[in-house]
């Protein structure tokens, strides 16, 4: 279903990196949907060092991030968007080339890209092939309410909230999202609940089973399974009421009743260890719920990430998993490059440097197709393996990770 979305916006330009992150992780702990962050200089050096905040941005947040970024031609979008970003924004008025700005679109999608302007260039323009606008410099008549209602496409409000209520900009149509640098630590989740409240669709968790339908035990309360929501560790049980659950509805954050202090606790309140939910998932019986959540630090209190790290019993048994052997593998790659090893085919690697890692991969890469011209697999199996593990120590040369690759896929 889609639903509005709240998207604070921070201001980069003169701004230390590791300012803009803790800002930036404070605003997505307190609910943010999206965070939009911009930096229009018109210096090679500055907008450089601006991708190089937004790459380091996206490998610390999870929620989508729009860039606003200074546009001359078509490459600075292509730039921007391999940060990890999921959108870019373009100032109308430092537009110089319109082709260039329709080769992005072409390339990128009209709904990745959006081109922001105040409201009186909206009114008197016509904007062909855009289909997403960030607008400022609001002022609410009914003939700007009109001109909005006739886009095809998507609209985000960029507003300071002196004189506008979040509950009136929300309340236009075709308006899906408004950004503002007005809401510094205040909780989001508060806001957005009072926004539903009013009738506007936001992005708030709302059960879609009560909890009186549960099947409680005879302390009425439901265990919790919770996972991370990455790797799927399992990292801990605990229990919950009706009034812990409510509150992880209401705030987005873990909380659970305390069996041993008879008292409602919200997961890191004291250790700072803090879960932000992602999902809410209730099994067959309706007497156990699985949690999956975005983990701050570790879960254990004794310093584990997970509580299971205890060992019972074990047999040998197949446990290959695609996912963790490509990190696990590329983990060594990166202790080798770290921690040289005497002998080691990968420091050997590192040791010639770029060039014979890219002879390797071009190597690989022509061995795997004449395996692939041949009859059977098993010859494919090997070069394809060859070809990956040279593909992971060039990776780790270049300072790209699997996350990197896995999120350009999904952004795909």
């Amino acid at each position: 279903m889609s639903y509005k979305k709240l998207v604070p916006f921070i201001n980069a330009e003169n701004e230390l990196t590791s300012h803009v992150i803790s800002r930036a992780v404070k605003y997505v702990e307190a609910g943010a949907d999206e965070l939009f962050v911009f930096r229009f200089e018109k210096s090679e050096i500055e907008r450089d060092d601006f991708y190089n905040l937004l790459k380091q941005l996206c490998e610390k947040i999870d929620v989508p991030v729009t860039a606003g970024i200074y546009f001359r031609k078509f490459e600075d979008a292509k730039k921007a968007f391999y940060t990890g970003v999921e959108k870019i924004s373009i100032q109308n008025k430092l537009l110089d080339d319109y082709d260039e700005f329709s080769k992005a679109v072409a390339r990128f999608g009209a709904d990745k890209i959006y081109l922001e302007m105040d409201q009186r260039e909206f009114m008197d323009g016509e904007y062909e092939g855009v289909k997403s606008f960030i607008i400022k410099h609001l002022t609410l008549t009914e003939e700007f309410k009109d001109k909005c209602a006739s886009i095809d496409g998507e609209i985000m409000f960029r507003d300071s909230l002196r004189k506008n209520s979040l509950f009136d900009l929300y309340s236009i149509d075709n308006v899906q999202a408004v950004s503002t640098n007005h809401l510094v630590d205040q909780d989001l989740m508060a806001i957005k609940n009072d926004l539903a409240v009013q009738g506007i669709n936001m992005n708030t968790f709302s059960s879609n089973i009560s909890f009186k339908n549960f099947k409680i035990n005879s302390d009425g309360l439901v265990p919790v399974i919770v996972q991370d929501y990455k790797t799927e560790e399992v990292l801990m049980l605990a229990y919950m009421n009706e009034e812990a659950y409510e509150k992880t509805l209401s705030t987005g954050m873990m909380h659970y009743f305390s069996r041993s202090r008879n008292e409602l606790w919200c997961k890191g309140e004291t250790s700072g260890n803090f879960q932000h939910v992602l999902s809410l998932h209730i099994d067959c019986d309706k007497d156990t719920i699985l949690a999956k959540v975005n983990q701050t630090g570790v879960a254990c209190h004794t310093g584990h990430k997970s509580c299971f790290f205890t060992e019972l019993a074990s047999k040998k048994y197949d446990d290959t998993n695609p996912n963790k052997i490509f990190e696990d593998v590329y983990k060594i790659i990166i202790d080798r490059k770290q921690n040289p090893k005497e002998g080691s085919y990968t420091n050997y690697l590192f040791d010639k440097g770029i060039d014979k890692i890219l002879k390797k991969c071009g190597e690989e890469s022509a061995e795997m197709i004449i395996a692939a011209k041949n009859p059977g697999t098993d010859e494919l199996k090997y070069e394809i393996s060859d070809l990956l593990y040279h593909m992971m120590v060039l990776m780790v040369e270049c300072g790209l990770s699997w996350e990197d690759i896995t999120k350009e896929l999904a952004n795909r």
